[in-house]
């Protein structure tokens, strides 16, 4: 798992992130916030309100997946790539 998405009247995004990073983030945009209901230490919650710019989200995506593979066990992370065009 690399993100969970909510829906309803506010639609957010929660990602794995780096920490440093991800206390960088939170002091840049007041929508990126600790992880909700995660360890905020390694993950944001992203309100989708427009106020990060799409192609940050896009990038907050990517290092998302990216963490998460990385910590996968190596025959997973394999498999994976053989089963990615």
């Amino acid at each position: 798992m690399f993100a969970l998405l909510s829906s309803g009247a506010n639609v957010r995004i929660t990602l794995k992130c780096d920490p440093d990073k991800a206390l960088l983030l939170r002091d840049i945009y007041p929508a990126v916030q600790g992880g909700y209901y995660m360890n905020k230490h390694h993950w944001n919650t992203i309100t989708i309100d427009g106020t990060v710019p799409d192609d940050e989200l896009l990038a907050m995506i990517d290092d998302s997946y990216r963490l998460v593979v990385k910590g996968l066990p190596r025959a997973d992370r394999e498999q994976l790539a053989r089963s990615t065009p």
